[in-house]
């Protein structure tokens, strides 16, 4: 057995080079020790049906076996892994890495052991590599085929029909039926063999990478993804399977998850014989026992499924694998199992560092060559994910899987900050509108495009409302594709680590904005504009109309949208429903004429239609004036926007359904800003009428014939502003609290009658470790301090609290040595932080002092915040933890089962990127300054400009191929950016250039006019440069609901 007979590996059938694996030892670590002498050949099963035999030395632990598979495939990301076998109670247990693996295996020659994916992270797209997403998409295949992964027809048809298309491409009928005669992907599958090839039909042109990509979009939404059932029974002797995932323990009754345990809210988990032991935090709000138990079929059934939730835990929710304890003296209490190998964080901080080289691979099943690069270069986040965005497949709603699968075909580009770029070649698919399940279908036609210097053509495509489009993993900015093609990147996931500063892209540029092979050519542009009108009224009318397109669009969320979506679930009130549309649909109906007739003026104004007469049509005070005193009959319906805010979110605090809806819809690529935002629209859209006007009646001459008009609806529009500035001030500040609730995790009270929102943002704490990154939250009574781990939720947790109620505030920079240091002193706690530069530091100081005097003020001291949080304040980086399966984290129940997908981009997660503050008067100054419009954008290193419809709001543009789209293509968040004019050295020869740079992160966007480039610097600067307190709260009225 010395000498081993040459064979081909796993590694040279895949075309990978020898000995040019990556081992998942850290950098500098050695591997574990072992004896050189006889060697033992272990049959490995891979995941494509394969099997392979390796040579190890007998006394050699798992590890090296592990290693050894990793390496002949070349598979960087080897951790999702693991090695399965049969024990000798036939019973499957995962290879323990650290032991000897012939204590383990004890009759190697009898024993094929099984190569599975081990973990199921919460998001794909945190999978780097296309290998990776291979083998994954296998083991999806696998567990369809063994009947572990279960869901409705219809999401079975659509995954088997993405596994078709990467093995043998674009549908052809005839070779379709042979293909699904031979391959059994299902049992039973003969019934579904229509659906699958109505479904294959419309994926034309998608690689195999692509397939994949899909295949696991739609998989991980599944209940059962990643599930592997342990039979258990509970304390009244109910049957029930017991089942791990990165999230927590979860527990099915049959197929039916009945209920979750999320890691959070876990204290201990531990075994004794046969009982498995769940021990949770306290909380008083909870109807749960302190410790669950739970009975399982044997001590050694009890014991493998303790360890794998100990590696579960581990490997998800610690920042590094964990140290071995010391070796008691003399009795040993216990298992000394724990876990091995690196922690997804881990893994994503390697990968992210690149280094590696990438190899082409071959697929055993596919009869289409699958691409990947060679060059060595460190490639990005983002450039390895399959270039097409996924839509959600609710196992729940077979037409919105239906649609969305028909609506999924869009084209695909893959770049390089370089500037390389290399694309597939793109088929065309016409596909012929049809209607599915009531639901209509759109025809979706894709552009060919040339690799190089491409050209955009807006094609206006008209999409129906669909539920069926969610986006669950959290991201900090969110690349999707608009009907009519164009680039496309799957959405990132970030480590908690992630900075703008690492030589990666960063965590909050779209794919789309690194792009620079975007090119459009705007020579066209240039003699278009010079036909146009050049004065400034003409400009200030645009204007009008652009933010008009958008504000109609943000009303169609509410009217198209979210009632087509209320109207198939059956999960909220008939009353809450009345009083939302029946208040909406007027305003929809309104502001589609006054868009109609604003467009009309527009085209009359610049010579596009045979009515035109020069002069009596270049104004449109008349069109505001006459529009403005109709939609005085529409206040009834405005005043009721406080009522529907409010009933919205009772109805979402007593109804677990309404808000898993709500949730689930915001998580829509429509529902591009938070979904209480949308019901504050119509008061904001009142305030830029006012401001257009002003701008307006100050250009005007009072002799000009359209002063009197302009001055007329100024006067209308300033009475309405009036009238329900109140009633908004008070409604922005409840639906910021309401935002922010569900950004925390660990309290359940935030939102009470007389709290004010002051400021949020990242600030250090001074600790026992040193400084940490903390998120601070400024209320007028109280101050929290939080800080974001890596949780599939992506929220942050509350770490403790100070009441402003008798604090003092004093600068101590000299005491502790730290620049920008403050020491805040509570009444029973005192910390101190310090701020990123001393312009955070004086917003900090000036804020929070306002906050005490404001306390003082009050009546007394603030009720107890984190009702379901420990007693004392203590900070987790002070407090003792318990062992393996533990966490220092807390949350409460309600907390607890809340945690889902969460929208990585809202202002709170980029600031705490960006590491700077977000004041109210930031956000109100923000409401003020929003503009939609067309802009030309360029990057650094590309020659040409892009043409893009660009909406700025909520401190943060989005981008869209045409204004027609019903989602943003890409957003870029702008706190922390400089907005400033390019250099001469720029090379920049336009007029009417701004640019806006972060770090290494520069672009460049040209506006069509002196008025509008004035309009797009002046909004931008709003959101580059806070505000000072000079613009105080003076204005505002105590926000008592």
């Amino acid at each position: 057995m010395g000498e081993t007979e040459q064979r081909p590996t796993a590694g040279s059938r895949l075309g990978a080079q020898e000995n040019a694996g990556i081992s998942t030892l850290e950098h500098g670590q050695k591997p574990p020790m072992t004896t050189p002498g006889k060697l033992v050949s272990i049959k490995i099963q891979m995941l494509d049906d394969t099997q392979e035999t390796f040579d190890i030395p007998q006394r050699a632990p798992g590890k090296v076996l592990h290693d050894a598979v990793c390496n002949h495939l070349n598979l960087v990301e080897g951790d999702y892994f693991g090695l399965e076998f049969p024990d000798h109670k036939k019973m499957m247990v995962w290879l323990d890495l650290l032991k000897p693996v012939m204590k383990q295996i004890r009759r190697p020659k009898h024993v094929v052991v099984k190569f599975v994916v081990k973990f199921f992270p919460p998001d794909h797209a945190q999978l780097q590599e296309e290998l990776t997403r291979y083998l994954f998409a296998l083991q999806v295949k696998q567990d369809l085929a063994q009947g572990r992964l279960t869901c409705n027809d219809t999401s079975t048809a659509l995954l088997i029909s993405h596994i078709v298309q990467s093995e043998i491409g674009d549908f052809d009928e005839t070779i379709d039926r042979e293909h699904l005669a031979k391959n059994k992907y299902i049992p039973h599958q003969e019934a579904l063999e229509d659906k699958i090839m109505e479904f294959h039909r419309n994926h034309m042109g998608q690689t195999p990478a692509e397939s994949d990509f899909q295949l696991l979009e739609i998989a991980r939404r599944l209940e059962m993804y990643g599930i592997r059932l342990h039979p258990a029974k509970d304390r009244e002797g109910t049957k029930i399977n017991l089942a791990v995932a990165n999230t927590g323990i979860l527990v099915f009754q049959g197929h039916t998850k009945i209920n979750a345990f999320n890691w959070a809210k876990v204290r201990k988990l531990s075994f004794k014989r046969k009982r498995f032991l769940i021990k949770l935090r306290p909380d008083v709000n909870s109807s749960f026992q302190d410790t669950l138990e739970f009975l399982m079929a044997s001590r050694d059934f009890c014991k493998s499924f303790w360890k794998i939730c100990v590696e579960h835990h581990a490997f998800f929710r610690l920042f590094e694998e964990p140290k071995p304890k010391p070796k008691p003296v003399l009795f040993s209490r216990g298992s000394s199992f724990r876990f091995s190998g690196r922690t997804q964080k881990q893994v994503l901080d390697y990968v992210k560092e690149g280094g590696h080289k990438k190899v082409q691979f071959e697929r055993k099943h596919s009869k289409i060559h699958s691409i990947r690069s060679l060059t060595a270069q460190p490639s990005e986040q983002h450039t390895e994910v399959p270039k097409q965005t996924a839509r959600a497949y609710a196992d729940s709603n077979d037409a919105a899987a239906v649609q969305s699968c028909r609506q999924g075909k869009e084209l695909k580009s893959s770049t390089e900050d370089t500037g390389q770029h290399k694309s597939p070649s793109l088929k065309k698919s016409p596909k012929e509108g049809r209607k599915v399940d009531g639901a209509v279908v759109s025809a979706v036609e894709e552009e060919e495009e040339p690799a190089k210097d491409r050209m955009q053509q807006n094609r206006p495509q008209s999409q129906q409302p669909s539920t069926g489009s969610l986006t669950g993993s959290p991201h900090l900015s969110e690349l999707s594709i608009n009907s009519q093609g164009g680039p496309s990147v799957a959405n990132m996931t970030l480590s908690p680590n992630l900075s703008p500063d690492a030589k990666q892209s960063s965590p909050l540029v779209s794919p789309l904005l690194n792009d620079p092979s975007c090119i459009r050519a705007d020579d066209e542009e240039e003699v278009k504009r010079k036909r146009f009108p050049t004065e400034k009224a003409y400009f200030i009318a645009k204007e009008v109309a652009t933010t008009e397109r958008t504000y109609l669009k943000d009303l169609e969320v509410i009217t198209s949208w979210f009632q087509s979506a209320v109207s198939k679930e059956d999960c909220m009130p008939e009353t809450l429903k009345n009083l939302i549309f029946s208040n909406f649909e007027p305003l929809h109906k309104f502001h589609t004429g006054f868009l109609k007739e604003i467009e009309q003026r527009l085209a009359l104004w610049e010579g596009r239609s045979n009515a035109h007469i020069k002069g009596d049509y270049q104004r449109i005070g008349d069109v505001m004036l006459k529009n403005i005193q109709s939609m005085k009959q529409l206040t009834i319906h405005l005043r009721k926007h406080n009522e529907i805010l409010m009933e919205l979110e009772n109805g979402i605090r007593s109804s677990r359904k309404l808000e898993t809806f709500c949730r689930d819809f915001e998580l829509q690529k429509v529902c591009y800003l938070p979904l209480n935002t949308f019901l504050l629209r119509p008061l904001h859209r009142l305030m830029h009428y006012k401001q257009i006007m002003e701008r307006l009646c100050k250009h005007y001459p009072p002799s000009h014939m359209d002063f009197r008009d302009s001055r007329a609806a100024l006067a209308e529009i300033s009475e309405m502003v009036a009238q329900l500035h109140g009633n908004m001030i008070k409604m922005e500040n409840f639906q910021k609290l309401h935002e922010l609730k569900k950004d925390l995790i660990g309290m359940d009270n935030l939102v009470i009658p007389g709290r004010e929102f002051i400021r949020l943002g990242s600030l250090s704490k001074l600790s026992g470790k040193g400084l940490q990154q903390r998120m601070f939250f400024l209320f007028n009574d109280i101050l929290l301090y939080t800080s974001r781990g890596l949780t599939a939720s992506n929220q942050f947790k509350v770490h403790g609290h100070l009441p402003l109620y008798g604090m003092t505030m004093e600068e101590s920079e000299e005491e502790w040595g730290v620049p920008h240091c403050l020491t805040l002193r509570g009444q029973h706690q005192s910390i101190v932080v310090a701020a990123s530069s001393r312009a955070e530091m004086d917003k900090w100081t000036e804020d929070i002092q306002m906050a005490i005097d404001l306390a003082e003020k009050s009546s007394g001291p603030a009720p107890e915040l984190l009702a379901s949080s420990p007693p004392d304040n203590k900070s987790p980086d002070e407090t003792t933890v318990d062992q393996e399966s533990e966490d220092d984290l807390s949350a409460s129940r309600t907390s607890l089962e809340r945690q889902s997908p969460h929208r990585g981009n809202t202002t709170v997660h980029v600031c705490w990127h960006r590491n700077t503050s977000v004041s109210m008067i930031d956000f109100s100054i923000a409401v003020e300054n929003q503009l939609s419009g067309n802009l030309l954008r360029k990057f650094k290193n590309s020659n040409g400009w892009q043409k893009l419809w660009v909406v700025f709001t909520n401190f943060c543009m989005f981008f869209y191929k045409s204004h027609q789209d019903n989602h943003p293509l890409a957003s870029l968040p702008l706190l922390g950016y400089s907005l400033t004019l390019p250099s001469e050295s720029e090379n920049i020869h336009k007029d009417y250039v701004f640019k806006l740079h972060f770090k290494s992160h520069v672009y460049y966007f040209r506006a069509e006019s002196e008025y509008t480039f004035e309009r797009w610097m002046e909004v931008i600067r709003s959101a580059t440069s806070s505000a000072s307190r000079a613009r105080a709260l003076s204005h505002k009225e105590p926000h008592a609901y």
